[in-house]
């Protein structure tokens, strides 16, 4: 692996018994992960490919049915549920797509309490969640209940408390699924400064391109396996091992492992040879296959509700109608 990791799962498997007709759902099928100290992983993939519940096993917040996880080189399936608290602690803070925040506390409150759990002065703990909160422009909402808040702002706060305990890993489940596109950016922005300069390492569930372009790598989970990854650091390692039968399902569609398809030319163009007796041939068929791919997108230029040209590029709101300045393919 070269660099500590901060977190690592083996053989990670998950099974939510059921006595429906269709019996016991397996959510996690034998999964490999491991995130470096500083490191920015994204995991994507369609509802119900077993992402939320990867989350909450990796940390520490539902047991796996087997397999092991460490956090920081400890096993969590081994901790007892005091030292599992205090190594959460010392260690991540979770951002969750509802917000979980505690209805009967303040936008402040809520955001200082993980300091008044680690023992900090409650001076010194509202002080700095006073400050989180202006740095997410939620300063004047500080002294208003959950149920007040819009569910933007209520993300907000969820975040702030997050970042208040400058954890080393940070693990989100869609952390701007509530959020405006202007707020949303606005987010990133902090993840990018926390992950470069703080070295902050972050696993994020999203359906966002913005959020997983943020990542220093991307993991497609399908059915309860990693079956695809992208980056600057690809790590075949956290790929199901062994894996050599292709599943087609009905609609045709087939999830081919990534190393066979490096072997065949990567992703593309391909014409199909040789289609007889339950045999496909494959030719790669596009010339520019091993180029990559990845979408870029710009702000684009003209408001697509009223027409405004944009002078500043950086502009994220329309001045004349307030519509979201949208992104395009670069």
């Amino acid at each position: 692996m070269g660099e500590e990791a901060i977190l690592e799962a083996d053989h990670l498997y998950h099974i939510y018994e059921s006595k429906a007709e269709d019996g016991n759902v397996v959510a996690l099928r034998g999964l490999h992960c491991r995130v470096r100290r500083g490191e920015a992983v994204a995991v994507v993939g369609p509802s119900g490919s077993g992402k939320s519940t990867l989350l909450k096993c990796l940390g520490g917040l539902m047991k796996p049915s087997s397999g092991s996880v460490r956090l920081a080189g400890n096993n969590m399936t081994r901790l007892t549920g005091k030292e599992l608290v205090e190594l959460r602690q010392q260690t991540v803070s979770f951002i969750f797509q509802e917000g979980n925040l505690l209805p009967n506390l303040s936008a402040i409150d809520n955001v200082a309490q993980p300091l008044r759990h680690q023992g900090v002065n409650p001076r010194q703990a509202r002080s700095k969640a006073k400050q989180m909160l202006e740095d997410l422009s939620m300063g004047h909402r500080a002294s208003a209940l959950p149920a007040l808040l819009s569910g933007g702002e209520q993300q907000r706060v969820a975040i702030a408390r997050a970042l208040i305990t400058e954890p080393k890993l940070i693990l989100a489940d869609e952390p701007t699924g509530a959020l405006d596109p202007v707020t949303s950016e606005h987010v990133l922005e902090i993840f990018r400064e926390l992950h470069q300069k703080g070295k902050v390492a972050f696993l994020i569930v999203t359906h966002s391109r913005e959020v997983a372009d943020f990542a220093d790598r991307v993991l497609e989970l399908r059915d309860g396996r990693f079956v695809a990854q992208r980056g600057s650091d690809v790590d075949l390692s956290d790929l199901t091992e062994g894996e050599r039968e292709l599943f087609m399902d009905d609609l045709g569609t087939i999830n081919i492992p990534p190393d066979i398809v490096v072997q065949m030319g990567g992703s593309g163009s391909y014409r199909i040879e040789n289609l007889e007796n339950g045999r496909l041939g494959l030719v790669n068929s596009d010339e520019e296959a091993l180029d990559d791919r990845q979408v870029q997108l710009r702000l684009v230029d003209d408001c697509p509700a009223c027409g405004f040209s944009y002078s500043d590029e950086e502009s994220l709101l329309c001045p004349e109608c307030g519509s979201s300045r949208p992104k395009v393919s670069a």
